[in-house]
């Protein structure tokens, strides 16, 4: 069974590499391995090594601890728990629709546009 701290980092660098818009074979060439080891990564079956995990956030431009953020206690002692945003479960931080959304929010320029969008999917999502 994964360790809770190897799925939550293979959770974010899935997370990280989806909002960049890189594939796990970009990343894996990037690496030096297979596709199918970043998968192992991200599932967490696999533990991403110091020296692996430094090459992973240089390649996707973020600190080494951008990988430990939002971790709680109870994943560092063995113990999964659902971590929550606002009513958002964090598992659909990993899925591809999420992060083109991210993505196309960030794209918008003006901040006030920005905002204007964020309401209008409130307003959507409480119908």
């Amino acid at each position: 069974m994964p360790d809770p701290v190897d799925i939550h980092v293979g959770q974010k660098i899935r997370q990280r590499r989806m909002l960049a818009g890189i594939s796990q074979e970009k990343l894996a060439s990037a690496l030096g391995i297979t596709f199918q080891q970043v998968q192992k990564y991200e599932n967490g079956t696999n533990r991403v090594s110091a020296s692996r995990l430094y090459a992973v956030s240089q390649f996707l431009k973020v600190p080494v601890s951008f990988f430990f953020d939002n971790i709680t206690r109870a994943q560092t002692s063995g113990l999964a728990v659902a971590e929550k945003v606002e009513g958002l479960d964090l598992e659909n931080l990993n899925n591809k629709e999420t992060g083109q959304l991210i993505a196309a929010y960030y794209a918008i320029e003006d901040k006030g546009s920005r905002k204007t969008a964020l309401e209008m999917i409130k307003q959507l999502a409480k119908k």
